[in-house]
């Protein structure tokens, strides 16, 4: 399996409950973000929303889908989340946000392994493009947030 270790960093000047709460609700994530197909609630999980499974479809920039479901670990409402993911990929997604002067800085890193024939075989020469691939989404997901809230993105940056 080809091993991943991504990181956003997105910073809006928009209050960290709005932006949290944007994305603590990632079943409207495909009515802004494009590169999200569909999210499916599969188990709600505790009131907190530990316990909560979703299963997410992605539509990528190499006209590939990819799927997976994410099973919530860890919130720490509004400044962190953490999420396990089992399927096409495997691994950890970490969402951290920090309210800042102007607005919040929002840090994702996102540690997985990849469970496709195709990409495992072929991982030693499409790793460029499969960052690249995840870097675009990222970019798009930090302008969709942006446009949601009718907030400035003042950074989108990716690696």
């Amino acid at each position: 399996m080809a091993n991943y270790r991504f990181l956003t960093i997105w910073q809006l000047d928009a209050p960290i409950e709005k932006v949290w709460d944007a994305i603590i609700h990632s079943e409207r994530w495909p009515d802004y973000w494009k590169a999200v197909e569909s999210v499916v609630e599969l188990q709600v999980g505790e009131p907190s929303g530990v316990g909560n499974i979703r299963r997410f479809t992605w539509k990528t920039p190499l006209s590939y889908k990819l799927a997976f479901d994410t099973c919530i670990q860890r919130i720490d409402a509004p400044v962190l989340m953490e999420a396990v993911a089992h399927g096409e990929v495997e691994g950890v997604g970490l969402w951290e946000l920090e309210a800042v002067e102007n607005g919040t800085i929002v840090r994702y890193t996102w540690t997985v392994k990849t469970t496709k024939l195709w990409m495992n075989l072929l991982a030693i020469f499409i790793r460029p493009l499969m960052e690249w691939n995840h870097n675009v989404i990222m970019h798009q997901g930090g302008k969709a947030m942006a446009q949601l809230l009718n907030a400035r993105l003042l950074r989108n940056e990716s690696y």
